[in-house]
């Protein structure tokens, strides 16, 4: 399984969005993915601190990886996600934590922490994941 982890980060960092927020991406086994990002000013928002789809794209992508570990044939979608923003940050590298918590033959279930520099969470939150019909392939960049 762990070459389905490998192919899984290489995949993550194809993804054009990822040229801009240059976040790094591991899973260390199946049900669990970390993130980490370095906060630049240009995430920042009018008040000088990251902007919350920065929070989002963080979360989001530790919990769907999680989710995507489990699932080895095809890429998994977000459903729904439920976000807390429960500090701001501005500067350093974040560190997203995404487990899945439940899961059934249809539906995943993941939840997140962000935590800054300090090791303060800043955030937490919790998706929803189901399997699409995009076969992980060279296509998308599962190689």
């Amino acid at each position: 399984m762990s070459e389905h982890f490998r192919r899984l980060e290489r995949m993550y960092a194809s993804a054009p969005i990822n040229e801009f927020f240059a976040p790094r991406l591991h899973i260390p086994e199946a049900g669990i993915a970390e993130l980490r990002m370095t906060i630049r000013p240009d995430f920042h928002h009018a008040a000088h601190a990251a902007h919350g789809a920065v929070y989002f794209k963080a979360l989001d992508d530790a919990t769907f990886f999680a989710a995507n570990s489990i699932v080895e044939d095809v890429f998994v979608l977000t459903v729904s996600f439920n976000l807390y923003l429960t500090r701001p940050v501005s500067d350093g590298e974040v560190i997203a934590r995404g487990r899945v918590v439940s899961r059934s033959k249809r539906l995943y279930l993941a939840e997140g922490t962000l935590e800054d520099a300090r090791g303060r969470e800043i955030a937490r939150g919790s998706g929803a994941f189901m399997p699409s019909t995009v076969a992980l392939s060279n296509d998308i960049g599962y190689r």
